[in-house]
């Protein structure tokens, strides 16, 4: 399994956010599966959405869940959706 860093989680997520644009969310799994292999995606979901909450804490992506923003200084359970701020 490779590494991947926080950088790199980092620049997918901005890229798949601009990709859908302002209008459009989008599921951290999609970043995770993108970055890791099929087997091990689901064991990086934290890391993803760690980065995810440092990204909205900069003003770059929302985290959203039920159509609600969320705090990124607050852990989430369930599904949670991004987009570009």
């Amino acid at each position: 399994m490779r590494e991947v860093s926080e950088e790199a989680i980092a620049e997918t997520l901005m890229a798949l956010a601009e990709r859908r644009g302002r209008d459009k969310s989008f599921c951290p799994s999609e970043v995770a599966r993108a970055l890791y292999d099929q087997a091990h995606w689901r064991e990086h979901m934290d890391e993803v959405r760690r980065v995810a909450a440092d990204l909205t804490r900069r003003n770059r992506l929302e985290m959203l869940a039920r159509g609600k923003r969320l705090s990124p200084d607050v852990a989430h359970r369930g599904p949670i959706r991004l987009r570009l701020c």
